[in-house]
């Protein structure tokens, strides 16, 4: 089987460039393990552990490729503040959609509710998708690739793109250089409800042991759920998923300084290592590297799935623009032009997350009146306030035309 170009992952970013690719004369495969069904939807179901916190440009992108509509009738939750504060001091920020005349800061979504709005679409487009599909072996094959799936079957491709995830088979066996460390903690999500509605407000304590997030869900328009990332050493990660849901309540709430009053309900927990990668390269000859597959980041903001979102906006509008030129899409020097518009921004951001990491990890006692300094200067100056509104809103920058108003 031949396609003029492979998507292996049908994840979230690997299915919005196949959407984005879609209608456009290109043969596109996109292959994934799973089964690529849209599951059935029940306003009453549980939510799911993992959630993004999509912005304003992620949102654009989903609009244009007709996977809001599907988002919205399932299950978002809007929220137009954040605060932030630090537990082991008195400074706080808060941030508002207003001060840059903006209704929402963005949407905290389930994973599973973006995935299958925009499963959705795809099996209404002219995409060709291969569920079931696992990668085994991948070979240079000419001037283009060889892949060879689990069951046997083969498939040939002048240009492979890897949107498989942090831990990408295709980033593996094409022998892709990394860096990555170990962040030595690790991150337990759940969904959690509060005696106490969240106001349509992002929570976030800095704990002498990791950033703690509250971030908003809804359901039936009860808004007193909310989804949490609890980032922690892995000792005491341990010691937390061994309680039962009670003593984890209480626990919870104690770290949370019950800002929202008692934890009341607690859904099953996750707990996941986190460690971050970052590819040396974004692109090769034939190869591009996109979401998770090329740089994955602490979750401290919420922005691994955005950044992934704008890769695959960028790829896709640098391989269609280079299509109109006549260009060969598989070409070094086409690929190079998305590495080049998305590798610094990636990188800026991802050093942005590592050094409030670590600032707010340290100990002595001049950093920490250093940090609880900067947040109150931070706090009294709305200029730079609304600099990282728009940040985070995913408005500055080169934006892909996707994502633009």
């Amino acid at each position: 089987m031949d396609a003029d170009l492979i998507i292996v992952g049908a994840g979230m970013v690997g299915s919005t460039l196949a959407l984005a690719l879609q209608g456009q004369g290109l043969d596109v495969l996109l292959l994934d393990g799973g089964s690529l069904e849209v599951a059935p939807w029940a306003p009453e179901a549980p939510f799911e552990p993992r959630v993004s916190a999509l912005s304003c440009a992620s949102q654009r992108i989903l609009e244009r490729l007709g996977a809001w509509d599907g988002i919205a009738a399932r299950r978002i939750a809007p929220y137009g503040e954040m605060r932030v504060w630090d537990g082991s001091g008195t400074g706080q920020i808060h941030f508002g959609a207003a001060s840059v005349h903006a209704e929402v800061l963005g949407h905290i979504v389930e994973n599973r509710v973006v995935q299958d709005a925009l499963l959705e679409r795809l099996r209404a487009s002219d995409v060709g998708l291969l569920p079931g599909a696992r990668l085994d072996h991948l070979r240079r094959s000419g001037d283009g690739w060889l892949l060879t799936l689990g069951d046997g079957r083969e498939l040939r491709t002048p240009l492979l793109i890897a949107a498989d995830g942090a831990n990408s088979a295709v980033r593996r066996l094409a022998g892709c250089a990394t860096r990555e460390w170990d962040y030595l903690h690790h991150a337990i999500v759940t969904s959690v409800r509060c005696a106490e509605e969240h106001r349509r407000t992002a929570w976030q304590r800095f704990t002498d042991d990791g950033p703690l997030a509250f971030l908003p869900l809804e359901r039936d328009g009860d808004r007193h759920w909310c989804s949490i990332v609890w980032s922690t050493t892995p000792e005491q990660a341990k010691r937390l998923m061994a309680l039962d849901h009670e003593a984890f309540a209480e626990a919870l709430g104690d770290a949370f300084e019950r800002r929202l009053g008692e934890v009341l309900e607690v859904d099953p927990r996750l707990c996941i290592p986190l460690r971050q990668r970052h590819a040396r390269r974004y692109a090769e000859p034939g190869l591009a590297l996109i979401g998770d597959a090329a740089h994955s980041i602490h979750p401290l903001a919420g922005q691994g799935v955005n950044l992934g979102f704008l890769d695959a906006a960028v790829l896709a509008e640098t391989l269609l623009h280079a299509r109109t030129r006549g260009e060969r899409l598989a070409d070094q020097r086409v690929l190079s032009r998305f590495e080049r518009r998305r590798m610094p921004y990636n990188l800026a951001m991802m050093g942005a997350m590592e050094g409030f990491e670590r600032l707010f990890q340290a100990d002595p006692l001049p950093l920490r009146w250093l940090r609880n300094a900067g947040m109150k200067l931070v706090e009294r100056l709305p200029e730079a306030k609304a600099l990282f509104v728009r940040q985070a809103l995913g408005l500055s920058g080169d934006l892909p035309l996707l994502a633009r108003g």
